[in-house]
């Protein structure tokens, strides 16, 4: 997690055919990543099976970069406190994620690997949040992220999967590089579990 060296998430980002572990890609950075089986790709998207993951997680009052800064704040001081208390929370994962529900309530989330001690008590601000296995449509793109680009892309992503059953659902940003990078790897997730919710 970037609780020391991240100069800033993905500001104002809205929040498989081979055996693929995220670790040996080149957008981590050789940083922790999730691991995931790469089981489909084609012109529009990728279809990954991620294993079960652990996040930090906190709200984003809203989109104004001020707002985002605090929850950044929030994460780095929890895990300097957790650290100083005999946890290891390492400062060495990809990627960022920003959430944004069907709600348009934003969450920014910070990957917790599986050899992590983790606290029992948690922040009421800050909580552990733990995903199974899931199936996770993934839309890669470049460019400095924001706003804007986060919801063309998953835009984009969602009329590419032709579900046709809801408006756009939850959907996540996930950065891999410092925002002051010369070149970006972004990607917009959605769960399967996520898709046609509403209709079930």
């Amino acid at each position: 997690l970037k609780c020391n060296k991240m100069e800033q998430p993905l500001v104002l980002l809205v929040s498989l055919v081979l055996v693929s572990f995220c670790r040996g890609q080149d957008f981590c950075n050789q940083k922790l990543c999730p691991q995931y089986k790469l089981i489909e790709k084609n012109q529009d998207f990728e279809k990954r099976l991620y294993v079960a993951t652990d996040w930090i997680t906190t709200k984003i009052e809203s989109t104004v970069a001020t707002d985002l800064m605090t929850a950044r704040s929030r994460l780095i001081e929890y895990c300097k406190r957790e650290n100083d208390a005999g946890f290891t929370i390492p400062v060495d994962t990809w990627p960022v994620l920003i959430t944004v529900t069907e709600d348009q309530d934003l969450w920014l989330s910070w990957f917790v690997p599986p050899s992590t001690t983790k606290p029992q008590n948690i922040d009421t601000s800050v909580t552990l949040q733990s995903k199974p296995e899931a199936i996770v449509y993934v839309r890669v793109f470049g460019g400095t992220p924001s706003i804007q680009s986060g919801q063309d892309n998953a835009n984009t992503l969602w009329k590419a999967l032709d579900k046709n059953c809801t408006d756009l659902p939850t959907y996540s940003g996930a950065g891999y590089d410092s925002y002051f990078s010369v070149t970006h790897h972004n990607e917009i997730w959605i769960y399967d579990d996520d898709i046609c919710k509403k209709t079930m």
